[in-house]
């Protein structure tokens, strides 16, 4: 593995860097009190093409490696968690799944745009009585001649106000089949009978639009069936995948984060005559916040070059994204304690960072779940096929 970037990669990390610190940083303590940013963010991530950056260039994308995508994610959050997010949800969940899953009609339809931009893509699993235990969706996807007629409710669904497509989870089969029965849909928001409501009094990432979707008797074209049907369970666990490795970059990001805001308090709070930075105690939480970073940084490029590679990356994405976000947690509760009574207010970032950085260790798989993963690969109860269907293997033209 090569772990020097590549000029492109370079350039891309000093472009989402300055993109931040000039049109993010400045704002996010007004849009975290307010509960919302401004939405030409969107328009400014398209314009320097962040949307699709790991998408190839035939489907309007900036056809860059995935750990070019990990870079993104990386900058992005250490502006805020909702910009990440942002990314993870369209690009992530939806588009890389189109990529890996979609008929070539589908790509054209659905992905091209969002990887230009144009449109917004969003992801649909969890339900208020199925997060983890996936088979419990209660969803549902009745066929009706050329039609699909679905029925159900999905929640804790980022983007769910803006984003113009969703891949949605329902049953298709008889609930006996467990995750055989399950099979992935393309919805638009314009359809009749599609709702979605906000979800108000979150503890952290609050500039993020996080909610749920309502389907009543929505009417899914056959066409907009994402794979065959039964293969849900496998699309969902894919797309995870890619979600997964978007969320560990981020934290990454976020480590880095409240490093920089640790280290730039140091240098300007003194107790006992002294720089803070020079007590050895506060030395110990920089020291802790700099290796969490290397280490979760050195998982996540690991897992992305398996991506670049076209292999399944199941158990590296998953230890990437337990142990970074588990970092990044502890770093933002370490970076407020540097900060001592001051990090407990929002005139300084980090206590913005603390409340962002609880919701990774739950999403997309929570520390339990990916801790039992973990031990059942090493206790050989637990291995992974490769899918019928792999996302396409980044190639280098040196």
């Amino acid at each position: 593995m090569n772990f020097e970037f590549t000029e492109e990669q370079e350039l891309l990390r000093k472009t989402v860097r300055e993109f931040v610190d000039k049109e993010i940083m400045p704002y996010m303590t007004k849009w975290d009190r307010e509960g919302k940013f401004d939405p030409n963010i969107y328009k400014r991530l398209r314009d320097l093409g962040l949307m699709g950056v790991c998408i190839p260039e035939t489907y309007g994308g900036a056809g860059m490696d995935y750990n070019s995508l990990a870079i993104v994610c990386e900058e992005l959050e250490r502006g805020d968690t909702a910009f990440r997010t942002a990314v993870s949800v369209h690009t992530g969940l939806n588009s890389m799944t189109l990529l890996q899953w979609g008929t070539e009609g589908q790509k054209q339809k659905y992905l091209k745009p969002q990887a230009e931009g144009e449109k917004l893509g969003a992801f649909g699993l969890t339900e208020p009585g199925a997060g983890s235990d996936v088979v419990a969706l209660q969803t549902t996807a009745v066929k009706d001649g050329d039609f699909y007629r679905l029925n159900g409710q999905k929640t804790w669904i980022s983007l769910c106000d803006v984003a113009d497509h969703f891949i949605v989870f329902a049953y298709t089969g008889d609930r006996s089949e467990k995750h055989r029965g399950i099979s992935a849909f393309i919805v638009e928001r314009t359809w009749d009978g599609f709702s979605s409501k906000a979800i108000k009094g979150k503890h952290g990432i609050r500039s993020g639009n996080t909610g749920e979707l309502f389907f009543d008797d929505v009417k899914v074209p056959k066409e907009n069936l994402l794979g065959k049907e039964g293969e849900g369970f496998k699309i969902a666990m894919s797309a995870l995948d890619n979600g997964r490795f978007t969320v560990a970059a981020g934290a990454v990001g976020q480590i880095m984060a409240c490093l920089e805001a640790s280290v730039k308090y140091c240098e300007e709070r003194k107790t006992f005559g002294k720089e803070i930075g020079k007590h050895q105690l506060v030395q110990q939480m920089i020291a802790k916040m700099e290796a969490g970073l290397q280490m979760s940084r050195l998982l996540v490029y690991r897992a992305g070059e398996l991506k670049n590679q076209g292999k399944r990356n199941t158990r590296e994405t998953s230890l990437a994204k337990w142990q970074a976000c588990d970092f990044a947690n502890k770093s933002a509760d370490d970076a407020v304690q540097i900060h001592g009574a001051y990090g407990y207010s929002d005139e300084y970032p980090v206590e913005r960072y603390l409340r962002n950085s609880k919701a990774p260790v739950i999403y997309e798989g929570t520390r339990e779940i990916h801790t039992i993963m973990q031990a059942e690969y090493v206790l050989g109860y637990r291995k992974d096929k490769p899918l019928n269907r792999m996302l396409p293997a980044w190639e280098s033209d040196d």
